[in-house]
């Protein structure tokens, strides 16, 4: 099983962002930071499970065990519906994604317990250095 954690964070609303995976599998870890120009919080954590399960995707996953410390995101993907217009197409890029997955489970942890959330803050960071 692919224990997996992903996190969004912008520095303003919106700002500069960046996603944060941690995935972890038999033992072996893989901690990715990917820049995102300007999004507002939301954004950022919607992109960052995209970009998740495109490398569980790539990597052939089948288990994925999936950990958010954003509560939209857990209950957009759990009730497959949000609200804000602008998100829905996020959405529907996550769960078409997720379908190719025999098992996938999403859950929500706090923000302490998320070990994605230091990977997105360093990605913020990169999208100043550039």
């Amino acid at each position: 099983m692919y224990e997996v954690y992903t996190d969004g964070a912008s520095k303003g609303d919106p700002g500069w962002a960046g996603a944060g995976i941690f995935i972890k599998n038999n033992g072996e870890v893989k901690r990715y930071s990917f820049p995102l120009g300007m999004k507002d919080t939301h954004e950022a954590e919607f992109i960052a499970v995209i970009k998740a399960l495109e490398i569980l995707s790539e990597l052939e996953a089948d288990t994925i065990s999936l950990r958010s410390d954003s509560q939209t995101v857990v209950q957009a993907i759990e009730k497959e519906y949000i609200h804000k217009q602008s998100y829905k197409p996020l959405l529907e890029q996550i769960l078409t994604l997720s379908k190719q997955f025999p098992l996938f489970f999403v859950k929500w942890v706090p923000s302490k317990e998320n070990k994605a959330d230091a990977l997105a803050r360093q990605a913020i960071q990169l999208n100043e250095e550039t």
